[in-house]
């Protein structure tokens, strides 16, 4: 069964196809997917994971920064 993504990027709603080995997570497949660039979002993402002492932290900064981005309602969708 293929693997699609929902998102919601500058409230217009897009679906995607998701593929493990491209990707590390749905966040960095929607990124690439409108070509935004996450070489900063990494490096503050590694910092985080080094400081944070859960996974609350590190939560909570990603859904922060990828909504600063544009972009809402990620989720996995079954065919």
């Amino acid at each position: 069964m293929a693997r699609q993504i929902r998102y919601t990027y500058n409230n217009v709603v897009k679906t995607i196809g998701f593929a493990n080995d491209r990707f590390n997570s749905l966040q960095e497949a929607v990124a690439a997917a409108e070509g935004v660039d996450l070489s900063n979002y990494l490096a503050m993402e590694a910092q985080v994971l080094q400081h944070s002492k859960g996974k609350n932290a590190m939560r909570e900064f990603r859904d922060s920064e990828f909504k600063r981005m544009g972009f809402s309602n990620i989720e996995f969708i079954k065919d």
